[in-house]
């Protein structure tokens, strides 16, 4: 069987309309403006409206991507829904948006790997098309972390907003200089009690006690999450050049997981990128978890930063820990 290039050949996101800025929440906890933008560099994020589950986020930011493609849902062979926050335990979020979408051909998942999710998903997505089984493979990014973050801890609450963003892959043509590179991906479990949600699953189902504990809500050890992704975010970017004899001068934009400005810039100097090669946009949105990479792709279009031919870049650090960048020639 043939191996398939998978390139990238739209993109698509929606965000919520309502913002909640530093300032509203200094009205909920012992915080302020200033505190948190030079701690993590965010003024604002989106916040979806109570009616509004993660499914409908992530349908949203499919018609969208559709849209630009040109094309209907009914051409899709496979959905991969990046997300730690699913309308439910099951049936799948993918399964929602199927439906939603009436993509009646397609089958699909939904892929747990949180902030390193999409990164993850697109790395899945483009092994069914270099399989040769499938040639629309439609990969969501999307989560409304506003559901389980506790806005009495202002270690958390001040991080999280809610988004979606999606990508759609297909073969590219033969000889073509575009799509999917290499792929370099980790996990360190010994890590995973640094950043996670401690009840809601087999372990400590739902109860009375798992309630008033707050135990529904994320937990995090921020300085250890900070050094781990710091280091992470390096090294894999590193060995993922060194591996296709590349340098960091070859990079055209990296567009890294929004979780933290610190932890960006940190990146960014170890790496010895200049600002004009990174995408931020953590100040407007928050860190969206498996929604930031697809976000920050689809601003990076929009102010002119991707072109045909262009090595992309993107890399994520996430709870688990979970680790993971690719390399991709920009297809559009």
């Amino acid at each position: 069987m043939t191996v398939k290039r998978a390139k990238i050949t739209s993109i698509g996101r929606h965000i919520p309309p309502r913002i909640l800025t530093n300032a509203d929440l200094e009205k909920l906890v012992d915080t302020n403006d200033e505190w948190i933008q030079s701690r993590v560099g965010i003024s604002e994020r989106h916040i979806a409206a109570a009616d509004v589950a993660t499914s409908d986020l992530a349908t949203l930011a499919a018609k969208d991507c559709l849209e630009r493609r040109g094309i209907g849902a009914e051409e899709l062979d496979a959905i991969i829904v990046c997300t730690v926050t699913p309308d439910m335990m099951f049936p799948s979020t993918a399964c929602i948006v199927q439906d939603h979408l009436g993509a009646h051909k397609a089958w699909g998942f939904d892929l747990v790997a949180a902030c390193s999710g999409f990164v993850y998903g697109l790395t899945t997505g483009s092994s069914l098309i270099a399989a040769g089984t499938h040639k629309k493979v439609l990969v969501i990014g999307a989560d409304t972390m506003s559901r389980i973050i506790d806005y009495q801890d202002r270690a958390t609450c001040v991080l999280f907003g809610d988004g979606a963003g999606a990508m759609l892959l297909e073969p590219a043509e033969e000889g073509e200089d575009a799509g999917f590179i290499d792929f370099f991906g980790e996990i360190d479990g010994s890590g995973g009690h640094y950043l996670y949600m401690p009840a809601g699953g087999s372990r400590q189902p739902a109860s009375a006690e798992t309630v008033s504990s707050r135990s529904h809500y994320v937990h995090q050890e921020g300085q250890q999450v900070f050094k781990y992704a710091v280091r992470k975010m390096y090294e894999m970017s590193t060995t993922l050049l060194e591996r296709n004899n590349l340098t960091t001068a070859d990079i055209d934009i990296l567009i890294p997981h929004q979780a933290n400005r610190r932890i960006i810039d940190a990146t960014m100097e170890r790496l010895g990128l200049p600002a004009e090669k990174v995408m931020v946009n953590i100040g407007r949105y928050g860190n969206t978890t498996a929604g930031t990479i697809p976000l920050a792709t689809c601003d990076a279009f929009d102010e002119g930063r991707l072109h045909k031919g262009g090595l992309v870049m993107f890399a994520a650090v996430g709870a688990g820990y979970t680790a993971g960048s690719s390399l991709w020639r920009w297809a559009f």
